[in-house]
């Protein structure tokens, strides 16, 4: 009888560890990583505060303005972390094409095109407050005063006018996957739980 009990423990056992638990601990990794974003920094050992993105202080008051760094209307990196199970183990990743450039951090050459300028200036016109009706126009025999820009609106600005053909553009590191104290901690009190239950400790 104390035999059939303990197969069964095993059996029960054996079905956790291999399709149940890499099931939870996804879910688990899942939830802390894209708590990273609300929380603007990564957890790793305490909160490591990600550098604000510049258009957070550029005074601007357009919808970007308004959304946390590395956040946007769609949070498509934020909701692109996905975990796929597999026996006794799962993965966490993030397929997104500047997933790893954010999570990392480095330099992208970026070459200038014509429809990058006409985007540039549709975003200047947007952070700057200009609409094209008033834009390039000067009233007959009046001086017009210069509309002060925010750095935001500046800086697409620059964009647009810019003479050269290729740019690099640093992006600052703002790790939001990898290997976490806490997130560890988690996922082993949980497994540690389950364990215990399954073999009535």
């Amino acid at each position: 009888m104390a035999e059939k009990f303990m197969e069964k423990e095993r059996k029960a056992l054996e079905k956790f560890l291999r399709r149940e638990m890499p099931v939870i601990a996804g879910r688990m990794a899942q939830d802390h990583f894209q708590n990273n974003f609300r929380l603007g920094g990564f957890v790793n050992g305490g909160l490591h505060p990600w550098p604000k993105a510049k258009r957070l202080s550029s005074g601007g008051t357009g919808a970007a303005s308004n959304y946390g760094t590395l956040l946007s209307g769609r949070n498509h990196l934020f909701k692109s972390i996905k975990y796929i199970p597999s026996d006794y183990r799962v993965k966490i990743s993030n397929d997104v094409i500047y997933a790893p450039i954010h999570n990392w951090g480095g330099s992208v050459s970026v070459t200038v095109t014509d429809r990058m300028r006409r985007f540039a200036w549709a975003k200047y016109r947007e952070t700057s407050g200009e609409t094209k009706k008033n834009t390039g126009k000067k009233s007959r025999g009046k001086a017009t005063s210069k509309r002060p820009t925010n750095p935001q609106a500046q800086m697409w600005k620059g964009l647009a006018l810019t003479k050269k053909k290729k740019l690099n553009i640093h992006i600052p590191q703002r790790q939001f996957l990898g290997d976490s104290e806490e997130l560890n901690e988690k996922i082993e009190k949980r497994i540690e739980k389950e364990i215990r239950t399954i073999l009535n400790l």
